[in-house]
């Protein structure tokens, strides 16, 4: 049987209990053999993180460290420069071969965008792209994108069956959980404790982040 890996980027500032809780959905809907966050090291498409790469990694790991079925994957922080999603993605597929089946987790809010990313039109090659909708995002029904989804739209069973080439749609349950406003929080003397978990929000006080 084809193995299948999963891939969910992003900045992680905080890591918090939405990303993790959509992280798991997706490997159980989806029948992943594996589910890895990547934590970005600069986002080319919106401002820089306010904590270093390797505090986001630490958080990230004492997160993950109570679940067994979520993995982290450091390569972007690695990179030390932009995070694109091609490169990532062509390092992925080298490692892992022709093969085994690459899937690319994103929010419908990335994916509306997704024709002003670097080498975009060859993202679909290299993996399938789940496509998450989220509250105030419909799908994109003209333009580049829109014709990327009338051309390679498929169900979820194509992410065993191809290695690549397949674009999958997804309502998940959203936690209303947003990284922003528990950096907002933070800096306003408030706690964000049951939005993060307990090891992360210890992590950022001992630390003294977003304050």
């Amino acid at each position: 049987m084809r193995k299948s890996i999963g891939f969910f980027g992003g900045t992680f500032d905080p890591i918090h209990l939405g990303h993790l809780r959509l992280a798991l959905e997706l490997k159980q809907q989806l029948a992943l053999d594996e589910m890895r966050l990547l934590p970005c090291y600069i986002p080319p498409h919106r401002a820089s993180p306010s904590v270093d790469a390797q505090q986001r990694l630490a958080m990230l790991q004492l997160a993950l460290n109570d679940c067994a079925e979520l993995h982290w994957d450091a390569r972007e922080l690695q990179r030390e420069k932009p995070s694109y999603t091609y490169d990532t993605l062509c390092e992925l597929r080298a490692e892992f071969g022709a093969d085994v089946s690459l899937s690319w987790c994103m929010g419908m809010d990335s994916f509306a965008t997704l024709d002003s990313w670097h080498r975009w039109q060859e993202l679909i090659g290299l993996a399938h792209l789940v496509v998450v909708a989220r509250p105030g995002w419909k799908i994109p029904m003209t333009g580049p994108v829109a014709d990327l989804i009338a051309q390679h739209r498929a169900d979820v069973s194509c992410i065993r069956a191809e290695a690549a080439g397949k674009l999958v749609i997804l309502e998940q349950r959203l936690l209303p959980i947003s990284a922003t406003e528990i950096r907002a929080q933070i800096q306003a003397n408030e706690s964000p404790q049951f939005l993060v978990p307990d090891a992360v929000w210890n992590y950022i006080r001992a630390h003294g982040l977003y304050r």
